[in-house]
């Protein structure tokens, strides 16, 4: 880019590398296999049994290794299995592991270690707020409501390298979740010495992946992905270190990258427009979903479906994706993200749209409001918005602070977090209205939908509905093995979450970045954990 651009943008680099965090020398200038990356948020966990949210998921992604990875199209393909067999009825899964994997503190990799693992994230002690995602193995249901010991959860070691998982209903999808860090092996002997600490800091896991996580606690806004020496496909691993930085400012990236300190910057505003015409542009497609929650734990008015209907009306999300965002960011169908499924050639999303859920009409907006607000008995609402403290963020939640500050009577306060204090107080259901995103595990709109069960530990907006948990019970314990008919079930569970409006949507985000040209093979998956840099290397 020339210089003429560069003033063009009001690009004026004042500041040092230092001030965020980021170590430069001659040494890490001159190593030929080190990538710089730039994220928005804080590393929360490198807990594989607490981690929620994908920036966590992806450093244990890389970090540590399961049965299956997903390959560039999406496929699992294996890891630790080195052989898999599946009985008839779909039920019984047996593995045999590779031989001799180790940790990063020099003990073996075995069957044992994904058996304390799964038992460890379905304990309630634990905790976990994914624990659900085990559901489908045998007694884990049960396990984690209190009703029965761990030793009865459905995955068995038969032998140092020999692995058994008993489900209670085919799950034609259950190899994708393998290859997710939750389903990951831990090893217990760390995690015992470090107890509740465990995943806290660099210092305080080990791992089993590609590389190592180094120089983190919860306090830094950068850390480092190193090596790992002990992984056992280590020659198909290229980077010799990955440095991670938090840069919440997207003009300060623009100027790192611009400077040649970082290979990798994301885009948001009129940086999009700006830049997309340069070679290094790109905008990465993904099934992340952006959206409202209205608690009716806490705003007693939100428990009225037309006060939900109109705040949801009354937002226009092409104005937000067109203006605001300008990133090529979708407005959505639904809460289900268009791409992520398709069946007999149709896309989930677009075949199950229910349009005037998500279009705005503001003076609809007006009388569903008047109308609810006489209902609830109240006259005005005060309430409180919570968003992350990045800019995109910021500015997503000013617009939408706007629109809803249109509606008569409605007033709203924005309420400014850094993600991971935002994600514990979403967790503690201490909000009035929060913004928060949803990015797939695995390509099914199950991994959507039962976000909004009843029972959902990630429902705490307080959203119940008896015909949606109904919808969804038939679509993985009645019609598991009919696809026509489970799809049926999970497009009638979509289109009551959206008549209910159990959520709003915003928007269906998309990375638009810069990246170095020099960096190849990175496996990005959409619909998953975004980045495996398992066989990156800079060209």
């Amino acid at each position: 880019m020339n210089n003429a651009r560069k003033w063009q943008l009001g690009i004026v680099v004042g500041f040092t590398a230092g001030t965020l965090g980021i170590q430069y020398n001659s040494v890490a200038a001159k190593t030929k296999q080190v990538l710089n990356w730039t994220e928005s948020t804080e590393l929360a966990t490198a807990d594989i049994s607490q981690a929620t949210d994908t920036l966590s998921f992806n450093v244990l992604l890389n970090t540590q290794e399961g049965l299956y990875r997903l390959d560039a199209k999406g496929t699992p393909q294996p890891a630790l299995a080195q052989k898999a067999t599946i009985s008839d009825d779909g039920l019984v899964y047996t593995f045999w592991l590779k031989p001799d994997t180790k940790w990063s503190n020099g003990q073996t990799v075995t069957a044992r270690d994904f058996v304390y693992s799964w038992q460890r994230t379905v304990d309630p002690r634990t905790g976990s707020q994914d624990a659900f995602y085990l559901n489908q193995i045998q007694n884990a249901k049960d396990i984690n409501a209190g009703q029965k010991s761990l030793d009865s959860l459905g995955i068995k070691a038969l032998g140092k390298y020999k692995l058994e998982v008993h489900l209670t209903q085919p799950v034609p999808y259950f190899k994708k979740l393998l290859a997710w860090p939750l389903f990951f092996p831990q090893n217990e002997k760390s995690v015992q010495k470090y107890g509740k600490a465990y995943g806290t800091s660099s210092q305080k896991v080990v791992s089993n992946g590609p590389y190592k996580l180094t120089h983190w606690d919860p306090s830094d806004s950068s850390w480092q992905l190193v090596k790992n020496g002990h992984y056992w496909d280590k020659k198909k691993v290229k980077l010799q270190r990955i440095n991670e930085t938090v840069v919440k400012d997207p003009q300060t990236g623009l100027n790192l990258y611009q400077d040649h300190k970082v290979d990798q910057t994301t885009l948001t505003g009129a940086q999009v427009p700006n830049l997309k015409g340069e070679s290094d542009f790109l905008v990465r497609q993904s099934s992340n979903m952006n959206y409202l929650n209205l608690n009716q734990n806490k705003v007693s008015a939100f428990k009225n479906i037309n006060v939900r209907r109109a705040f949801s009306l009354a937002i226009d999300r092409h104005k937000l994706v067109k203006g605001v965002l300008q990133d090529d960011s979708l407005a959505p169908k639904g809460f289900v993200p268009v791409g992520l499924s398709t069946y007999q050639g149709k896309d989930f999303a677009k075949s199950t749209q229910v349009a005037n859920t998500v279009s705005p009409n503001f003076q609809l907006a007006k009388k569903l409001l008047s109308k609810g607000m006489r209902e609830a008995k109240v006259k005005n609402l005060k309430l409180t918005l919570m968003i992350d403290d990045t800019e995109g963020s910021k500015h997503t939640g000013e617009f939408i602070q706007g629109e809803l500050e249109k509606l008569p009577h409605v007033q709203i306060s924005l309420r400014t977090l850094p993600k991971t204090q935002r994600l514990a107080e979403d967790r503690k259901g201490n909000y009035d209205m929060v913004i928060a995103s949803w990015q797939s595990v695995y390509a099914d709109p199950i991994n959507f939908l039962e976000v909004w069960q009843s029972d959902s530990s990630y429902n705490t907006s307080g959203f119940k509905d008896e015909k949606f948990d109904h919808y969804l019970d038939l679509s993985e314990n009645k019609y598991g093995q009919n696809p026509t008919k489970r799809w049926q079930a999970q497009q009638k569970a979509e289109k009551r979450l959206m008549h209910q409006q159990g959520t709003i949507p915003l928007y269906q985000g998309t990375k638009a970045q810069l990246m170095n040209s020099k960096v190849r093979n990175i496996v990005y998956n959409g619909s998953g954990v975004p980045y495996d840099w398992k066989t990156a290397y800079l060209k």
